[in-house]
């Protein structure tokens, strides 16, 4: 890592390297649970249990769970987790900089 932080900054005449605005920090934050949401499933985590650990619900019973706003939280980061999956990474690398 360090000989790429140099590297660029060399390219920029040892200026700072510019910040990569391309994302939100909101943005950063959702896409890094949508990948650890991802990895858990692939692990052969249950959603009740991705649940708990990223949002930190504790145990939830049955009828908590089936009501609970985590359960469509973590529902809706492995939709987008597999739309990344199967391609949808793409845009990440096409998206264009914020000014």
């Amino acid at each position: 890592m360090e000989a790429i932080q140099r590297l660029l900054a060399d390219l920029h005449r040892r200026r700072s390297i510019p910040r990569d605005t391309r994302l939100t920090a909101q943005q950063k934050a959702r896409l890094r649970r949508v990948l650890q949401a991802s990895d858990a499933a692939f692990d052969g985590a249950t959603q009740k249990q991705i649940a708990e650990v990223l949002f930190r619900t504790g145990h939830l019973d049955r009828d908590e769970w089936q009501v609970s706003s985590a359960r469509f939280a973590v529902s809706s980061l492995l939709r987008e987790g597999r739309d990344l999956i199967a391609g949808g990474y793409r845009k990440l690398l096409r998206h264009q900089r914020r000014l």
